[in-house]
């Protein structure tokens, strides 16, 4: 069992960044890929980014080249920087662990943290 921990969600303006950390609450973090989803209010949880074990990452189209995934296994932490958001980046903010390396699905993670809120206003 992975208890996976979301901060550094707040409220910014259209442009601004921010950095969102997931942090696992033991040393396994390591042996899982990791995603990062989204729910914006009225809509369904979406795919944003992953880094498997290895370090590989994908990222959703509309992501643009504004976010950066990455992580650091030796702190079992995943990071998310988002640069210049949007007003349509708002949603809640999920991290989840999962044993597939190559699935975007929610379905497929195994662990999911409680969420962290981004709030872009214009």
């Amino acid at each position: 069992q992975v208890h996976l921990v979301e901060s550094g969600g707040g409220l910014v303006q259209a442009g601004d960044s921010l950095t969102l950390s997931c942090a696992a609450s033991d040393n396994t973090l390591s042996q899982y890929a990791v995603g990062w989803f989204r729910q914006a209010p009225g809509k369904e949880r979406e795919f944003v980014t992953k880094i498997t074990r290895l370090g590989t990452t994908y990222y959703e189209d509309f992501v643009e080249g504004r976010f950066t995934i990455s992580r650091d296994n030796a702190k079992n932490a995943v990071y998310l920087q988002m640069d210049n958001l949007k007003i349509e980046d708002t949603a809640v903010y999920y991290c989840a662990a999962t044993t597939r390396n190559w699935t975007s699905r929610p379905g497929d993670y195994d662990y999911w943290g409680q969420g962290t809120r981004v709030t872009v206003s214009s």
